[in-house]
């Protein structure tokens, strides 16, 4: 699990995890502080017999989790955002309208 600086977790399997991590510590030195956020906030978790993991209050504090939490399926990982702040960015999005790149998309 890592921090994103768009204020939520993500939380990945080890395999995906140990890919993005051996590309981030590539970045250049004018990358150094992007490093920071997203190799020197990881930590390991473990999934408890009822499902659950333990987030570090650090973490929680960094991305403001407070009593409601949403977890998204993003694919090859988790998001975990608090879920008013989840909301409140979703509204924005759509009130910002369609990007170009999805003019295509369609289900």
């Amino acid at each position: 699990m890592t921090r994103h600086p768009h204020g939520c977790l993500l939380l990945f399997p080890r395999p995906v995890w140990e890919t993005h991590r051996e590309q981030i510590a590539a970045w250049p030195m004018s990358a150094r502080a992007w490093q920071r956020i997203f190799l020197g906030n990881a930590c390991d978790v473990e999934v408890d017999s009822a499902g659950r993991i333990l987030i570090s209050p650090e973490l929680r504090s960094a991305v403001g989790l407070e009593k409601e939490v949403m977890m998204l399926g993003m694919g090859t990982h988790f998001e975990i955002w608090d879920a008013a702040k989840l909301a409140q960015d979703e509204a924005e999005a759509v009130a910002g309208g369609m990007p170009d790149v999805l003019s295509n998309f369609s289900f």
